[in-house]
């Protein structure tokens, strides 16, 4: 391990927020070819990313539980040996177990695993990392899920056009690929611990007890929320905006959305230590606020389209941010904090979308009046930011990054 130092670390969890990426976004693309291939009805197809999420929710829940007493290296490696599983299982599961249908359900079992302790660990991993500007290296390491979603999407696009979508099992053999490189960098590069020697993270009673975790709770779930609630709908204001057919609009709403949030992280992650991030995080929710105001108000399809892809931009800090703030101000808040975080941040993501659609139903079907009842997510987190600022407020390190 000589040879390797902490910014390998750290470019190791790049690496390990792509893999989520790909596990999250790869089958998707796929769902009509399994509907093709395999006489699987759509609406089982789609159960698939339902029960991914659902179970890397469940693995977020429990994690903590294993994670302190088996080390973080032993639980990242596992997270990515059963995502690249997972992947592999595509290829072969479908056919070796009595249904295609089970055999796909299987494979998303074993790699959900793998994004659910993913989604857990990377975060710490970078906190405990021995480094200056903690707040910048974190936004900037989940601008790498952006730039996943971005390459997974364009990368399978590509390769379904030129070598054809029914060589998807050789797309899916090549995807794992990624996984199984960072299994010999984690395997490898140090990796220091969350909490000093001697230290006790906080316990759930302790965190239960706090009213600080309360409000972080909230920014997460609001994080996760004005994030997902204009996310899923972006392909349809792209269709609509441009007027374009359905796949082009697939691909260019997501990507718009998908590249701007990337780049408000990566842009913080570059010049964060000249930017308080509260400041940073109260303007970029008032940027979103304004955007689901756009895209909800506005009767011009064009501007709608442009809203979706300032909600990006808007969208970029509030996730990373949320745990910087966190980490700085329950400091032996451990590998459950993080995990509380991330289990709230995915209720957001799934809650956000689900009020858009039961409002757009209870309105007649229309989506402007779904995105303007989910404005309350961008309200709450401006209403309860505040709060976190209550203790001494985060101070930048103006010293350059061991990145």
């Amino acid at each position: 391990m000589k040879c390797f130092t902490y910014k390998h670390t750290i470019y190791s969890c790049f690496i390990g927020y792509i893999v989520q990426a790909i596990i999250n976004n790869f089958i998707p693309l796929l769902f009509l070819t399994f509907q093709s291939s395999y006489g699987i009805p759509l609406s089982k197809i789609t159960f698939l990313v339902t029960f991914n999420f659902g179970l890397q929710l469940f693995i977020d829940l429990i994690s903590p539980a294993f994670i302190d007493k088996i080390g973080y290296r032993a639980s990242i490696l596992i997270a990515h040996i059963t995502a690249a599983a997972g992947l592999i299982g595509l290829i072969f599961l479908p056919e070796l177990l009595p249904t295609p249908f089970m055999g796909l359900m299987a494979s998303v079992i074993i790699y959900a695993i793998g994004g659910g302790l993913i989604e857990v660990l990377i975060s710490p991993i970078v906190e405990a990392c021995p480094t200056d500007n903690k707040e910048t290296a974190m936004s900037l390491l989940h601008s790498f899920y952006c730039w996943g979603h971005v390459g997974v999407v364009l990368l399978s696009t590509l390769f379904f056009t030129f070598i054809g979508i029914q060589n998807w099992k050789i797309l899916s053999g090549l995807w794992a690929i990624v996984p199984i490189l960072n299994i010999l960098l984690f395997a490898r590069v140090p990796i220091a611990p969350l909490l000093a020697e001697g230290e006790k993270g906080m316990t759930i009673k302790e965190l239960i007890a706090s009213k600080l975790f309360w409000i972080l709770l909230i920014l997460m779930i609001c994080a996760g929320a004005c994030e997902q609630a204009v996310s899923q709908w972006a392909s349809t204001f792209a269709e609509k905006g441009l007027r374009v057919s359905k796949t082009i609009g697939d691909l260019t709403g997501p990507m718009l959305f998908a590249i701007l949030m990337g780049s408000s992280r990566a842009i913080y992650g570059k010049y964060g230590e000249k930017i308080d991030l509260h400041k940073f995080m109260y303007c970029s929710g008032l940027l979103c606020l304004f955007s689901y105001l756009l895209i909800s108000l506005s009767p011009s399809p064009a501007l709608g389209l442009i809203g979706c892809g300032l909600c990006g931009l808007s969208v970029g800090i509030l996730w990373p941010g949320t745990f910087s703030i966190s980490a700085a101000k329950l400091k032996s808040g451990g590998t459950l904090l993080f995990a509380l975080l991330a289990l709230g941040g995915d209720i957001g993501c799934s809650l956000g979308p689900t009020t858009v659609g039961i409002a757009s139903g209870l309105l007649g079907d229309n989506l402007k009046y779904g995105i303007l009842a989910a404005v309350v997510f961008p309200v709450l987190l401006l209403i309860f930011l505040p709060f976190t600022k209550a203790n001494p407020a985060l101070r930048t390190d103006t010293s350059k990054t061991d990145l």
